[in-house]
């Protein structure tokens, strides 16, 4: 077995635990007063080293984590305007991609259209927010379809309420007092865009204060 340790903290540790009894017999162990200070100062500056490195690791990762949090939310507000973009692309045309600056989709070669949203469930959170989730076939061999999301209460226009790349949304703008929400999603994939689907959604309010949201057993639906 090797007398010091493989490791820094153990050969540091070492040294620090064999210094007093070797200060004291200095020249009793074949050394001097003086090489053993000086590997005293040594040793202390060891152990600086390392405990400084580690308070340099521990603050590398605490600044990695917050720049890669920092690029994630770049990454989601930057998403979300791109699928802004594309929804206007849909009704305006493709001039809104120059207006952006970003080139326009791709012509989809052989796939058929986005599906409709079918399946259309919701959930009322504590908050207030309503998730929302549905299903949607697409055809097979795509990808990159995203979904746009609008929304009427009463008598109201339709308002747009943002765009996703997933099968969910959560409506967090739903006004106090609401009683019926209609809402509305179509599927878009590059410059094709799916059937509408109508959807409306009762809110309710229990026994003991509680709120509750369904979907309407009879939703209707709108042709493309």
């Amino acid at each position: 077995m090797p007398l010091l340790p493989r490791d820094i903290n153990g050969q540091i540790t070492f040294y620090e635990e064999h210094l007093p009894t070797w200060t004291t017999e200095a020249v009793g162990i074949g050394s001097s007063a003086s090489e053993i200070a000086a590997l005293q100062t040594k040793t202390e500056a060891a152990r600086a080293a390392v405990v400084e490195q580690a308070a340099a690791e521990s603050t590398a990762k605490t600044k990695t984590a917050a720049m890669r949090d920092a690029v994630d939310v770049m990454m989601k507000a930057g998403a979300d305007v791109v699928l802004k973009i594309r929804a206007k692309a849909a009704t305006d045309g493709d001039g809104i991609y120059q207006l952006a600056n970003i080139p326009a989709p791709a012509t989809p070669s052989g796939k058929g259209a986005p599906g409709e949203t079918t399946n259309f469930k919701v959930q009322l959170e504590n908050n207030g927010a309503l998730s929302m989730t549905w299903k949607c076939a697409n055809p097979a061999g795509t990808s990159g379809t995203s979904y746009m999301v609008w929304r009427r209460i009463g008598a109201d226009q339709l308002a747009f309420l943002g765009a996703t790349g997933l099968k969910k949304f959560v409506d967090a703008t739903i006004p106090a007092g609401t009683v019926t929400a209609t809402y509305q999603i179509q599927a878009f994939r590059s410059t094709m865009a799916g059937p509408w689907a109508q959807f409306n959604v009762n809110f309710t309010t229990e026994i003991g204060g509680a709120m509750s949201a369904m979907v309407a057993p009879q939703s209707a639906k709108i042709a493309a």
